[in-house]
């Protein structure tokens, strides 16, 4: 979502590429440029092909690093090393911020090693890539719904792991996200005068996303719209719960101040 969360994370997973790093250093080749033509078509042994991979990403040049774990595969895919280059590949795409090839070669790992014992990794690979891509909440929102399956699918499956106490943390930050979302688009139809249609929204972040932090307003702009729809009851009722939950909350003032105003007397139903 950000560069620091981008960098943590890198962080986090460093604990798997360092397990990868099974080759002495010498058996690395020193020469050859920075150049993406370098890197394909030429038949090397499987250890110093795999070892200049890693070389390239510990240097700091993913994406050359990238292409070489791609060649490991390519050029010796049924020896044991073709199954770990799939994932320093994918995490090597991911450290260049090229999240889609990534995303492909998690899911390439995962179609031919469903059961492997590195399985858990890739499907976090996978989700936080997605989660990397979560823009602002002016923009669309699927990558961020996307983001959200694919943390909730690295909970779902592996509960006990590192990787889903982390994803678990994620989501609680994705589903605020998309809360926001919400929001501004139920605040839009309620300047707009569209009030069911605001209602909606606001409800939808009420029922769906009750943890975050955008269910104070969402009650007091669901008290708003009863009124403007003419409905007191429904407005001292969203008014009630939102005080009842979130006493001290500036929403409930400005919720009360609303009911006094418009709708006392008024009970809910």
């Amino acid at each position: 979502m950000t560069t620091p969360s981008h960098s943590k994370n890198k962080l986090f997973l460093a604990a798997f590429v360092a397990g990868a790093s099974v080759l002495s250093a010498g058996c690395a080749s020193r020469g050859g440029g920075d150049n993406l033509k370098n890197t394909a078509y030429v038949a090397r042994d499987v250890e110093t092909l795999y070892a200049e991979a890693k070389r390239r990403l510990d240097g700091g040049a993913p994406k050359i690093a990238a292409a070489l774990f791609d060649e490991v595969e390519r050029q010796h895919p049924y020896s044991p090393w073709a199954r770990r280059a799939q994932l320093m590949g994918a995490f090597s795409n991911y450290v260049a911020q090229e999240y889609n090839p990534a995303i492909q070669a998690a899911q390439r790992f995962l179609s031919i090693h469903p059961g492997n014992k590195d399985a858990p990794y890739a499907y976090y690979l996978i989700a936080l890539c997605y989660y990397e891509q979560v823009s602002d909440v002016q923009r669309d929102q699927k990558i961020t719904e996307q983001a959200l399956t694919a943390l909730q699918e690295v909970n779902r499956r592996f509960p006990t792991t590192q990787y889903a106490a982390d994803a678990r943390l994620k989501i609680d930050l994705v589903q605020d996200h998309l809360a926001g979302k919400e929001m501004e688009i139920g605040r839009y139809y309620e300047k707009s005068g569209k009030w069911i249609a605001a209602q909606i929204r606001f409800q939808n972040v009420v029922d769906n996303y009750q943890t975050t932090s955008h269910v104070p307003e969402a009650l007091y702009r669901l008290t708003e719209t009863s009124l403007a729809l003419g409905i007191p009851s429904e407005a001292v009722k969203y008014a009630a719960v939102l005080g009842a939950n979130y006493p001290g909350s500036e929403w409930y003032e400005k919720a009360f101040g609303l009911v006094q105003e418009h709708a006392a007397g008024v009970s809910a139903t």
